[in-house]
């Protein structure tokens, strides 16, 4: 602003949008919508801010009051309560700025003094019995805590660079009253997590005083945050009172919570740890695991491998995300791999990579990109088990099928199947010069019949000496068929998968591409083929010249185009012959101007995944403990998600914490909702300071 525009003249004080506030004191509001509020005093402007934005109202109001305006007609002048005044000055009194930026309830906060306060006096006049008997509790609770870790022997693995977890910083470590929070929801998935995967355990021994960002991100992937960005719309101290982390700061700290946790580059081990535990603890299953590849997209301006997105039918700059699943649809594992990633390659590693847990090894199953002869051949040769779709299937052939060799009949989400079982025999022959001999096997063949849709196809399986029926294969294949698909179909909703906090971009090992020279030979190939094509045509039509004499003539157009198609065909070899010289990758630096490729470190994304993981995992152990209570099967995940929602009230003692949430409104499901919260307290889940977590059903305590 001008120097000449910060003092106003005498003819602006006769103006209705200018208020005396006291003695030399002046508020000039500017604009009818978006409107600007100036303070001026000794008629020099001070102070202005634009009263549309709450945060610079309240800052501008406090600030005028602190150099001298009259509370009545400030608010008179704004058309505000002189009440609202005094709260603001107050919050400034107690919180500072802090609490005038973040909107701060002053009912709220002397609700806190006062309990706090009555807490202080009361834990001063504690009788010296009490003490022994509280002291006993804490003994008793320390026994039953160390027996739930010894339900199943596992040593999780610790980082020797985390710092300890201070005793201020340890998760609920301050004691309160009842205490709103819109997110008391959470806590259901809390409850669970260290109760049956001894998560925060874990997380703590990896990352000490830095396991909050995970708190973070928890909140995030219970209650469908799908950004760091996006917890600007978050009330700080609801959602810390609920993690146990006192309060969630700015986005900028929680940005420097997550590059902490992220510079200890330990993320594949607590990943490799935590799916280890589910599997020694039975959370998961292994009798079949199905993997399939998710697509990661990237569109920043680096230059990355390609890979390969199904909807649009192209490849896109990207990852690929290798996750593999139970029948019941819950996370067994994940890997993040460059570009398209390599399936085949991922299936095998999988199964030696869990053979010491996992000794008879998982039925693996999978979509068509896996269909080879060569991939089955090294299946059955390390034992591995497997069922897949068959690719190139004639649809005709199998219509002509007689309707009674589908002698069996099956329901898999409401539709209804026909199936039976042959056999095909296959053989790999391995490639000229290799040692190893031809290996002959024989494959089960599955043929299938959907009868609500009259269509049929065949999938294949190999499960050695293990006892697999036909109806189990089936089932097993029909789990990776359009929308029959589990996990990413119906997690992406309540998940942002793609959410990547953090690009890092490092120098990819992958430098090698297809070799261009190839590329352009086999594009003159192709033309070369097409005009050929077109010469075979002409020359058919053309007729053959004679001379009077009956001998061939000559330089005739039928001549002609007989020794065009034999150059033609002369040249075409020549370029086959060329073309199979040539490697089919090269190195990128091998090349004088070239652009190398990027990649994107995964560490950021393999510790957000792991939370979303822990979470989509609890989700489905915790609708299995609510489905013997609520017999509507079609809207128990909907009640889940209801109870989940609910907002609540904490209370942290030092023996317990204690979160009450508010009552569904029917009376069937709010039924359901007190014996789900029952049964989560029974379970007798502790943090690891020994406090003992429950969770009930009521209304409000406050």
């Amino acid at each position: 602003m001008a120097e000449q525009d910060l003092v106003f003249t005498k003819t602006e004080h006769e103006d209705k949008n200018k208020f005396q506030l006291n003695n030399g004191i002046y508020l000039k509001i500017e604009g009818k919508y978006s409107q600007t509020a100036y303070l001026v005093i000794g008629g020099a402007v001070v102070k202005q801010a634009k009263l549309k934005d709450r945060t610079e109202r309240r800052l501008f109001i406090v600030e005028a009051v602190t150099l001298g305006a009259k509370k009545s007609r400030l608010a008179a002048a704004l058309k505000i309560s002189r009440q609202t005044i005094d709260n603001y000055l107050d919050i400034k009194k107690h919180f500072g700025l802090e609490g005038l930026i973040r909107g701060y309830s002053l009912k709220k906060t002397k609700d806190i003094r006062k309990q706090r306060k009555e807490h202080i006096d009361k834990n001063d006049l504690v009788p010296c019995g009490i003490q022994e008997q509280v002291a006993e509790i804490k003994r008793e609770q320390k026994e039953i805590q160390e027996k739930q870790n010894l339900e199943f022997p596992f040593r999780f693995g610790t980082n020797a660079n985390a710092q300890p977890v201070k005793t201020q910083n340890e998760p609920f470590a301050d004691d309160h009253d009842w205490e709103p929070s819109r997110y008391a929801g959470t806590f259901i998935y809390l409850i669970a997590l260290i109760n049956k995967w001894k998560w925060l355990k874990l997380v703590m021994g990896y990352f000490g005083d830095r396991y909050r960002i995970f708190m973070v991100f928890l909140l995030m992937a219970s209650t469908n945050i799908r950004s760091i960005e996006q917890l600007k719309n978050v009330r700080f101290r609801e959602a810390g009172i609920v993690l146990g982390i006192k309060q969630i700061p700015n986005r900028h700290n929680v940005w420097k919570w997550f590059y902490g946790a992220a510079d200890l580059q330990t993320a594949s081990s607590l990943v490799c740890d935590y799916f280890r535990y589910q599997i020694h603890a039975g959370l998961v299953g292994t009798w079949m695991w199905c993997i399939d590849g998710h697509l990661l997209p990237y569109t920043g301006k680096e230059k990355v491998h390609h890979s390969y997105n199904t909807q649009r039918r192209m490849p896109v700059p990207g990852r690929t995300n290798m996750v593999t699943c139970d029948g019941n649809g819950c996370i067994v594992d994940f890997n993040i791999q460059e570009g398209k990633g390599d399936l085949r390659k991922h299936i095998r590693e999988l199964a030696n990579k869990w053979k010491d847990d996992v000794p008879a090894s998982a039925i693996m199953v999978f979509d068509r990109e896996g269909s080879g002869v060569e991939f089955f051949s090294k299946l059955v040769e390390k034992n591995i088990s497997f069922v897949t779709w068959e690719k190139n299937v004639k649809s005709d052939q199998l219509m002509e099928i007689d309707n009674d060799k589908f002698d069996k009949e099956l329901k898999f989400n409401d539709k209804e199947y026909c199936f039976f079982e042959g056999e095909k025999a296959l053989t790999y022959t391995p490639k000229n010069g290799s040692i190893e001999k031809p290996h002959t096997f024989t494959l089960r063949r599955l043929y299938i019949w959907n009868k609500t849709s009259n269509r049929r196809t065949c999938g294949l399986a190999w499960t050695g000496e293990k006892k697999v029926s036909t109806e189990d294969c089936v089932k097993a294949i029909l789990s990776r068929w359009g929308a029959s698909e589990n996990t990413f179909k119906h997690m992406r909703d309540r998940h942002p998968l793609h959410y990547n906090p953090g690009f890092k971009i490092v120098e990819s090992k992958k430098q090698d591409i297809a070799n261009p020279k190839k590329k352009k030979k086999e594009t003159l190939i192709s033309r070369g083929n097409k005009k050929l094509a077109k010469l075979y045509k002409k020359a058919a039509k053309t007729k053959l010249a004679l001379n009077r004499d009956g001998s061939v003539r000559k330089n005739s157009k039928k001549e002609q185009l007989t020794k065009e198609i034999a150059t033609r065909e002369k040249e075409i070899e020549i370029l086959h012959r060329e073309k199979k010289e040539l490697p089919d990758r090269i190195d990128l630096t091998s090349l004088e101007d070239y652009k190398s490729f990027k990649k994107i470190d995964n560490e950021g994304k393999e510790l957000f995944d792991f939370v979303t993981t822990s979470v989509w995992n609890a989700r489905k152990h915790l609708i299995d403990l609510l489905r013997p209570l609520y017999n509507c099967e079609n809207e128990l995940v909907d009640l889940f998600y209801a109870i989940t929602y609910c907002h609540g009230w904490v209370k942290c003692s030092t023996d317990e914490v204690l979160v009450r949430l508010e009552p569904v409104e029917q009376p069937k499901r709010r039924q359901a909702q007190e014996q789900f919260c029952r049964k989560l307290s029974e379970l007798g889940a502790y943090l690891p300071t020994g406090k003992k977590l429950r969770i009930e059903v009521g209304r409000s305590p406050i």
